[in-house]
């Protein structure tokens, strides 16, 4: 059972075993097993299309997956959802702040979706805005900041509760280049800090580059599953893009 292997050091932060997920004929996720351990920074790279959507819906619990199991420190998602979601913070590709509430009252309000007391949760929001570089604009609303900034109270809120592993869908979607290297800079530090994990999805081949592994997704199948080096080594080519390209058969890295 989950709960008897959940306090072993070995079990990994978050599990997939044989996943699938269909839509009619299509195999959306097709047989994807990979296993991210505690304080791994892993990219899921893919073409639009590939199946990471998809497989961040399984993971968030939105969707269930058709056969396989998912496992987050050891609780499977099918079986045990409460406690696997609850290790979980999750920061999807499409913005979810209510652009009318101030920064903090956007944390609290998922803190007390946590059920986290308010003396707590308000030592906690202020640990994370200072950490984040957000403590003065605590009191603004939402509305008034940068697409970076709205992006660092989502992971400021994904953060709250403590999570043991963040999902990062596609996080970086309309940044400019300077506000998405920024956010994959604290997200490489935030793992080495806290010993947290980080499955960051994406498309762009030059957000993988530091990766500690790459999940390469294309079709719903996975391709590959190693370093950026070994991505590059396997395929003889002297980028990762180019590799990424010779494996997906022509998709375009930035389509």
């Amino acid at each position: 059972m989950a709960h008897s292997i959940v306090g072993n050091d070995n079990v990994p932060a978050l599990s997939l075993v044989d996943v699938v997920r269909t839509y009619g004929p299509v195999r959306a996720v097709d047989g994807v097993s990979f296993d991210v351990a505690a304080g791994e920074f892993v990219a899921l790279l893919g073409p639009n299309g590939a199946g990471k959507s998809t497989l961040f819906q399984l993971l968030s619990g939105l969707f269930t997956a058709d056969s396989g199991v998912i496992r987050v420190m050891g609780h499977d998602m099918g079986r045990d959802p409460v406690p696997a979601l609850a290790s979980l913070g999750i920061v999807f590709q499409q913005p979810t702040l209510d652009l009318e509430l101030t920064v903090s009252h956007n944390l609290r309000f998922h803190a007390g979706l946590h059920g986290i007391p308010r003396a707590e949760a308000n030592t906690r929001i202020a640990r994370e805005l200072q950490r984040l570089g957000l403590a003065d604009v605590a009191n603004k609303k939402t509305a008034t900041l940068s697409g970076g900034n709205r992006r660092r109270v989502e992971l400021a809120r994904a953060l709250l509760h403590d999570p043991k592993i963040l999902l990062m869908d596609e996080a970086t979607v309309g940044l400019d280049p300077a506000s998405r290297a920024d956010l994959r800079a604290l997200l490489l530090a935030l793992r080495k800090e806290r010993g947290v994990a980080v499955l960051w999805a994406t498309h762009l081949c030059e957000e993988v580059d530091e990766a500690d592994r790459v999940v390469l997704l294309d079709k719903g199948k996975k391709l590959r599953d190693c370093t950026p080096a070994e991505l590059m080594a396997s395929t003889g080519k002297p980028s990762i893009e180019a590799a990424f390209l010779a494996l997906t058969g022509g998709n375009r890295a930035a389509a």
